[in-house]
């Protein structure tokens, strides 16, 4: 068996297809949906690759990117009747863990009373990039929503992963002794 070039050329012109064939231009909303949750992806890798991070946060970031692996899978699928559809492999569960971590992160951090700068320690500030990657994800993957079905479970997710980045992002700082960076309205 050869093995297949990585170059087909077939998105040459600007199009490309969807899972099942179906041939879309590179700009189609459900390409900017799937684009944004694989540069997620990409980053939460970065996030992981930063040394040092405890074990049982590595197996979660790494179980979430499984999850946003399955949900550009979805993205990726036309669903031309509209129909009711299901994230294979994305369940209540694991909106319910992303909240799980969040309240044991939250409660070793101190009250907000003003907004935070993006920064501190690396990985917070890495952090942060994700977050708001995540929060554009979320905004392709509501204008597709305006148009085909879309499992509420995927919007669920992603908004409350965003959560997550950001509690995770407030708490390395924390944990390193890393004073946050406060919003200064007056400078």
């Amino acid at each position: 068996m050869t093995k297949s070039k990585v170059y087909t050329c077939t998105g040459d012109t600007g199009a490309t297809s969807l899972v099942g064939g179906v041939r879309v231009k590179k700009t189609d909303i459900r390409i900017e949906a799937y684009g944004s949750v694989d540069e997620l992806n990409a980053n939460i890798g970065v996030l992981v690759a930063i040394p040092n991070l405890q074990p049982e946060y590595v197996d979660l970031l790494r179980r979430i990117q499984n999850k946003l692996f399955n949900i550009g899978s979805y993205l990726a699928t036309p669903n031309p009747t509209n129909a009711i559809t299901e994230c294979r492999g994305l369940s209540h569960d694991d909106i319910e863990r992303l909240e799980h971590y969040i309240d044991i992160m939250d409660a070793e951090l101190p009250r907000l009373n003003t907004f935070v700068l993006p920064g501190g320690t690396h990985r917070s500030a890495v952090a942060h990039v994700c977050r708001t990657m995540c929060r554009r994800c979320e905004r392709r993957i509501v204008a597709l929503a305006d148009t085909t079905y879309v499992d509420p479970n995927v919007l669920k997710f992603v908004n409350r992963l965003s959560d997550f980045l950001f509690v995770f992002a407030r708490f390395n700082n924390v944990a390193n002794q890393f004073d946050e960076i406060l919003w200064d309205k007056d400078c």
